[in-house]
């Protein structure tokens, strides 16, 4: 894949992890207005949508569609493709506040997201499903909506490639403004460390589902966000609050470890009780296959 307008396609959509995505898909567990994901079957025969652009024909593709005109310039075969020729619209929700920037071997939780966004979001083009990303802190900063226009993507790295962490997190502001803004039923995926409150945070995910949206939520920790295997002594500051804290970690290790599982439990209930699907995974996983590995589980239970 080439460079174009700065963005390096090496960087997040990796050829041997693209090979790797053209065997899968994602096919949506719920009834997302009234289609399954996967099926590539639009709901809107009949009704007038707007022309995006063309592409090569694909074995299972409708001959209905097939422009002759093309054909007959060019000796080939082209389908005409359409804003709405989608049985989907996907948001992909990015954390992009300070604690996402953190570290422990040169790898942040915000660098680990943006690659797993890259690859759901060519993936889900692949599908000819329609896909959008928001970024957010405090509040959304950035949004891009849903199209299955397959040039899009190049605007999804870019905005991808431009983010960066910043300030403090309100992830449940963010997740309520986001809801709002949905008009029509669809997926939403969410990359975030839920470093946060916990009980605003759910409210904020109930809200998508009670408006009938699927949910997929990413947690996406540093390793030492979980181990706390720091060996010396230590300062220890937030990086969204700025506050310090001096101690020996050994001391606080135990106690530390307890607060966190009892923190990501809460989470796995929640989650259950609402048929949300939660993933969480550390930065040292190979993201493309924890994806892979995710993809493959909801295939076999019929998801």
């Amino acid at each position: 894949m080439a460079q174009q307008r700065g963005v390096d396609y090496h960087k997040y959509l990796n050829p041997d992890v693209v090979s790797k995505l053209a065997s899968m898909d994602l096919r949506a567990r719920l009834v997302v207005e009234g289609f399954m994901t996967g099926l590539h079957k639009s709901p809107y025969h009949g009704f007038s949508v707007e022309f995006a652009e063309h592409r090569q024909y694909m074995p299972g593709d409708d001959i209905k569609h097939v422009d002759w005109k093309v054909y007959g310039k060019t000796n080939r075969f082209y389908v005409k493709q359409f804003e709405e020729e989608t049985n989907l619209k996907s948001y992909i929700l990015l954390d992009a506040s300070a604690s996402m920037g953190y570290s422990s071997h040169g790898l942040s939780k915000l660098q680990y997201a943006s690659y797993l966004s890259a690859a759901l979001a060519y993936l889900m083009m692949r599908q000819r499903d329609a896909v959008g990303l928001v970024t957010f802190d405090e509040q959304i900063r950035r949004f891009l909506p849903p199209k299955s226009v397959t040039t899009y993507l190049n605007e999804i790295l870019l905005e991808l490639d431009r983010t960066t962490h910043s300030a403090r997190t309100d992830i449940a502001s963010a997740l309520h403004q986001m809801a709002d803004r949905i008009q029509r039923r669809g997926l939403v995926v969410l990359f975030s460390d839920l470093l946060d409150e916990p009980e605003k945070v759910m409210s904020g995910l109930k809200h998508f589902r009670y408006q009938n949206n699927e949910v997929i939520v990413f947690q996406i920790l540093d390793p030492y966000e979980i181990s706390f295997d720091f060996t010396q002594d230590a300062i220890f500051r937030d990086l969204e609050s700025g506050e310090e804290i001096n101690t020996q970690p050994w001391h606080i290790r135990s106690d530390y470890r307890g607060q966190v599982t009892k923190f990501n439990e809460a989470y796995k209930k929640f989650c259950r009780e609402h048929q949300i699907d939660l993933i969480s995974l550390t930065t040292e996983s190979t993201f493309d296959r924890a994806l892979i590995e995710y993809l493959l589980k909801r295939k076999k239970i019929g998801g």
